[in-house]
């Protein structure tokens, strides 16, 4: 049991090292995490409903996950092939445009979240 719960409790850490490393070395990544501690400010300062905390939280998630699985492809694609290649440029270019896809999902949801609050438009 002792060996499992160590097991557990390292993939945990090698999941922390890698959030501390996306951070760290992408530069959109932290401009995510300056957008995700001002949306929670916000949420806070509005008081959002459940609901409303539920789906940026979602917007939230989808853009970090689309940032972290598009930072690992790019970096085993530079890991096993590091000189250019236009296959390679064009599965990063796709692994890029589902972080945008994602970030422009999130937008939406912010819109539709914290418009009423800031017009004062009943929802």
């Amino acid at each position: 049991m002792r060996k499992v719960l160590n097991r557990r409790l390292n993939s945990f850490a090698c999941a922390l090292r890698g959030m501390a490393r996306l951070v760290r070395t992408q530069p959109n990544a932290r401009l995510h995490l300056v957008a995700t501690l001002l949306v929670c400010a916000a949420g806070i300062y509005f008081g959002l409903e459940r609901t409303e905390w539920l789906w940026v939280t979602v917007a939230i998630v989808l853009v970090w996950s689309a940032e972290a699985f598009n930072t690992a492809l790019e970096e085993l694609a530079d890991a096993l092939h590091p000189q250019q290649h236009p296959g390679i440029g064009r599965a990063k270019d796709v692994a890029a445009a589902a972080v945008l896809i994602a970030a422009l999902g999130a937008a939406v949801i912010g819109m539709l979240v914290f418009l009423p609050h800031l017009t004062g438009v009943a929802r």
